[in-house]
């Protein structure tokens, strides 16, 4: 890939997604020229938190920022912010699954946008999807796409939001993994499940999704070679 050497901000969780969207970032832009943002919203779980600190600054070795909100806990409505059940549906809507967070992307981008505009950075990179994904309005490309227009007018600067994975199936972002190098050794850091747990409790729509993908490519998933001894992430 012939790299593009201009700051970029990749919005960064911790997850595959992210994790692979880093990687590709490192390979567009250099490695030097990636700063990460971690939104921590009010998950369920801060080990999160830590396995996105780690493979930033560790593992890829990149610039690496936290940015904690409570409003999507004090005003959203979603298991995943709660204790319940997230393989039902969404108590908003039955066509939503439960652990859907209404404006979480959107209000991502707002952060993620006024702090590039700090840094005089135009691109944004992120890791949703739209082909095997879980259900999300607001990870579909015309949402993106849409934010990218508003942010734009909005600051008076050409933002370029990009989400490489948006076409993807997970088999095929799982291969796009593979073939960045250092990849697989953050993937095996990284948490997609949504009990918080390492190794993945296999159950949560999260984790089937991740699995499917794995299978899918038949590659093993790197996140068996870690563990973590609680859901604070005091990894070992």
């Amino acid at each position: 890939m012939d790299k593009d050497f201009k700051r970029v901000l990749v919005l960064f969780s911790g997850g595959q997604d992210s994790t692979t969207c880093l990687y590709w970032a490192i390979n567009k832009f250099g490695r030097e020229n990636v700063d990460t943002l971690n939104i921590w919203y009010g998950q369920r779980h801060g080990i999160e938190l830590i396995a996105a600190k780690k493979i930033a600054l560790e593992v890829a070795k990149v610039k690496y920022d936290e940015f904690k909100t409570s409003i999507l806990k004090s005003i959203g409505d979603s298991e995943l912010l709660g204790t319940g059940d997230l393989n039902a549906s969404h108590k908003g809507s039955k066509d939503l699954p439960a652990s859907f967070v209404p404006g979480r992307n959107i209000l991502f981008l707002i952060i993620a946008s006024a702090i590039s505009f700090k840094r005089n950075i135009s691109d944004i990179v992120m890791g949703v999807c739209q082909t095997d994904y879980s259900g999300y309005p607001d990870c579909r490309d015309n949402t993106i796409k849409a934010m990218q227009v508003a942010l734009s007018l909005g600051m008076g600067r050409d933002f370029n939001i990009h989400t490489p994975l948006m076409y993807m199936t997970k088999a095929e972002t799982v291969k796009l993994a593979e073939s960045f190098e250092g990849c697989f050794d953050a993937l095996s850091y990284s948490i997609t499940c949504y009990e918080g747990q390492s190794p993945p409790c296999g159950e949560c729509p999260s984790c089937k999704l991740r699995k499917k993908g794995f299978s899918e490519a038949g590659i093993v998933d790197p996140i068996y070679r870690q563990n973590y001894d609680n859901y604070f992430g005091n990894i070992i």
